[in-house]
């Protein structure tokens, strides 16, 4: 009689993809350490985006997947300090962290059973890549700088992934990872600035404060300018800029400061950007590929909750987005959850 424990694995597999919210309750449960530790401490981060939180289909970004790990404060390569010093915007004052990320963004048509994506549909495309950064904070305003680095088409082994993933879940396998973007190295460079209690009030009892930012990214995978405003309402308010994002997005950080008890708050967003270049959409810079007639201004809403207790805290955001191209019918829609902890 063969044994039970393969089946047992792969069941549990696919309740954690098909709960993840569950499966970062119960992961924070098992490591949330003691509150009150007051040396300062790296980050590590987790954000996993997917469309199953918004219309429940595979299309258009459909997945993303984020590990990034931040420094204590000041303790960073002298190489990446001078960098950061040769741009004229970024704060020279602050306590300074340096963050590296690896990450993989996954995107389709909006029906993956065809086998050849239609002429007016987005292109099957994928994204492995990985980040050197620097932040400087000080107190109410955040400078960072990342640098992102990586491949796009099959070398990002994006297909594999999708298909690995939809055969744990008993999900629809795509059908026209054959004609996704050719392989093409990809660079970004962004700058972006957050004020953290630009404005603030007391309302029955809770705290509210007002986080504007301003940034832009160049490089042959994204270049664009973006701005926009995060509103947050709670108790006991940490002090973070916002639970991380992936790229393009309202991002917030992978920073926060550990809280005495239970810390909590609601928080809501808006941004746009004006965009000059998106690889996924406009197609290889080098090379002929399928593509379509991408738009100048997109929006993105986004609201969601942040719970930090101790030196973690766990996030959901919920996500909509402005049509990217020309004949796309309907807003996208998903979820981001991510879980952050101080060691």
């Amino acid at each position: 009689m063969a044994s039970a424990k393969p089946a047992s694995l792969v069941a549990s597999l696919r309740l954690a993809m098909s709960r993840p919210v569950l499966s970062l309750i119960l992961l924070i449960t098992l490591i949330a350490p003691n509150a009150g530790m007051a040396e300062d401490r790296g980050t590590l981060s987790l954000v996993i985006e997917n469309d199953m939180f918004g219309r429940g289909t595979d299309r258009h970004y459909t997945h993303g997947t984020r590990l990034a790990w931040l420094s204590p404060a000041d303790q960073i390569p002298e190489m990446v300090d001078d960098w950061a010093a040769r741009v004229p915007l970024f704060a020279s004052r602050g306590a300074k962290r340096v963050s590296y990320s690896i990450g993989q963004n996954i995107f389709t048509p909006s029906d993956i059973t065809e086998k050849t994506p239609w002429a007016n549909e987005r292109p099957y495309a994928g994204w492995l890549y990985g980040s050197v950064g620097l932040v400087s904070d000080s107190g109410t305003r955040l400078d960072n700088l990342e640098l992102m680095l990586g491949v796009i088409g099959p070398w990002s082994l994006a297909g594999q992934t999708q298909d690995f993933v939809h055969d744990l879940i008993d999900s629809p396998d795509p059908q026209g990872w054959d004609h996704q973007l050719d392989t093409e190295p990809g660079l970004v460079l962004t700058y972006e600035r957050k004020w953290r209690n630009w404005w603030d009030l007391d309302l029955v009892g809770l705290e509210v404060d007002l986080s504007p930012r301003v940034g832009a990214s160049v490089g042959n995978v994204f270049t664009h300018l973006e701005t926009g405003v995060t509103v947050r309402l709670g108790d006991n308010l940490p002090a973070d800029y916002g639970p991380p994002r992936i790229r393009p997005s309202l991002p917030g950080s992978d920073f926060f400061l550990p809280t005495d008890g239970l810390g909590w708050y609601l928080f809501a967003g808006v941004g746009g950007r004006a965009v000059a270049r998106n690889v996924f959409l406009d197609g290889n810079t080098f090379s002929d590929s399928h593509h379509v007639t991408r738009k100048i201004w997109v929006g993105d809403l986004q609201a969601g909750i942040a719970l930090t207790y101790g030196r973690t805290r766990v996030a959901f955001t919920q996500i909509v987005r402005s049509p990217e191209f020309e004949g796309q019918d309907a807003v996208d829609s998903f979820g981001a959850i991510s879980l952050s902890v101080r060691y």
